[in-house]
């Protein structure tokens, strides 16, 4: 009886260490723009709509994203990177080929966008301590050359 207590009490320690080295990843997750709670400079380049869906991928994240740009085009964007600052590619975005991640802390991400082998635009991503929401600020520079610095909010579907 003592063994069999001894083996349930290494099971529940060994599955608790699991969870906490593989804790979930705050991105996991489908996410809605919140457009009326987002920040545009330029203003006119701020999306109808966006919603992204993102996927666990080993070290990382599968993001999948489905946008109405300002002038209503459909955009679909896809990629799948890991969380080492390293380029990975972007596939459907006119405004970026590649994308690099940091993870700082479950709460706080980094990031890199760049087109034809330049760094555009650079932002971190936050998210709250409920998992609801995530606010993401970007600055830097478009693939049309002009100045951007975005506050966009995203809510939890």
């Amino acid at each position: 009886m003592k063994r069999f207590r001894f083996a349930i009490c290494v099971l529940v320690c060994l599955a608790a260490m699991t969870m906490v080295v593989y804790a979930a990843d705050m991105s996991i997750g489908t996410w809605k723009l919140n457009v009326a709670k987002s920040k545009y400079d330029p203003a006119n380049l701020a999306p109808k709509s966006q919603t992204v869906k993102n996927e666990a991928a080993g070290n990382g994240v599968k993001q999948v994203a489905d946008i109405v740009d300002s002038s209503g085009k459909a955009v679909h964007t896809e990629y799948t990177a890991q969380y080492d600052g390293k380029d990975y590619e972007v596939k459907g975005d006119p405004n970026r080929d590649m994308v690099a991640l940091k993870k700082i802390d479950d709460y706080n991400f980094e990031f890199t966008n760049g087109k034809g082998g330049k760094p555009m635009t650079t932002g971190k991503v936050v998210y709250s301590k409920d998992g609801k929401t995530r606010t993401i600020t970007t600055s830097g520079t478009n693939a049309q050359g002009q100045k951007v610095s975005n506050t966009t909010v995203f809510d939890k579907q």
